[in-house]
């Protein structure tokens, strides 16, 4: 059996502590600069902004993300080791590699992320090549514009994916490192509802692109939408009145039926893909209708 005790402060300054996520984030931000270094000494010329903003989308994600799971996997160790330590009564049981990994990760940090990088790319598809001026030679090739959404929605939900994959990985092997005693089906069931979750306000995002053109204007409306969705599934449980609203949440269905602990819930999977399925329909008619500013 391997027994890792991980100290989440790294070092310490004087009174300031430096932390192991703190680390992980820098890291990943690192990269990027490296990454911009290495691009720019290839000869490319100067990077644009959609360069720089497309890998933020996944380097910075990834960092927090991994960071955050290295936080959680600590608190694993050490709950298993004092289980007195976990909270009684009704609130999650911190004893439970299911609990922990549902307040840690799932319940928001997760979700956000996800939310944060598939409206990033939605919104960064038709409307940045729009904007750039480079939609009208794209669609002087002999390319049906509905195609052309199609691709980048694809694009959308495999990037998304990968992430959910990358996810769900460095959760396996934590759990196999660690021997938590956890299903690896249902991580990945809880990944894929997740990845449903931000595909579906990436998918809002790619259709209020489509609709407008405009980048600014698709990412916040779907961000200010996914936050009213969140807020609106944490606290109808609290007001009486506003609990039969908290089916309209998309968050709901993504999280009521604990897919870490039960799989998923078919029937929130179908409205899931119904609510993606829709958003690509408007997406996809109004592309076609519409005079673009290119």
């Amino acid at each position: 059996m391997i027994e890792i005790g991980v100290d989440p402060v790294a070092f310490t300054i004087g009174s300031v502590s430096i932390r192991w996520y703190g680390i992980f984030i820098a890291l990943a931000i690192l990269w990027l600069i490296v990454w911009l270094g290495w691009h720019t000494r290839k000869g490319k010329g100067p990077l644009s902004f959609d360069n720089i903003f497309s890998l933020a989308l996944v380097g910075v994600p990834s960092g927090v993300i991994f960071a955050r799971l290295l936080h959680v996997v600590d608190n694993i160790v050490v709950a298993k080791a004092h289980p007195e330590l976990a909270l009684a009564g009704e609130v999650i049981d911190y004893t439970s590699p299911t609990g922990f990994l549902n307040s840690e990760l799932f319940f928001l940090m997760v979700p956000v992320l996800f939310l944060v990088f598939a409206i990033g790319f939605g919104s960064s598809t038709i409307a940045a090549e729009e904007e750039r001026g480079t939609l009208d030679l794209l669609l002087s090739n002999p390319l049906p514009r509905w195609r052309v959404v199609v691709e980048k929605f694809g694009a959308m939900v495999i990037a998304t994916l990968v992430l959910a994959f990358a996810l769900w990985l460095g959760l396996t092997i934590s759990a196999v490192a660690l021997h938590i005693d956890i299903s690896i089906g249902r991580l990945a069931e809880a990944c894929l509802s997740v990845a449903l979750l931000g595909v579906t306000f990436g998918t809002l995002a790619l259709t209020v692109s489509c609709v407008r053109g405009n980048r600014g204007l698709s990412i916040g409306v779907a961000s200010a939408l996914g936050m009213y969705a969140y807020l609106l599934n944490v606290i109808a449980p609290m007001i009486e009145w506003l609990e039969p609203f908290r089916k309209l949440s998309p968050f709901y269905y993504y999280i009521a039926a604990d897919p870490l602990n039960n799989g998923l819930n078919p029937g929130h999977v179908a409205i899931l893909t119904g609510l993606i399925a829709v958003f690509l329909a408007v997406a996809l008619i109004t592309f076609q209708r519409r005079d673009l500013a290119v």
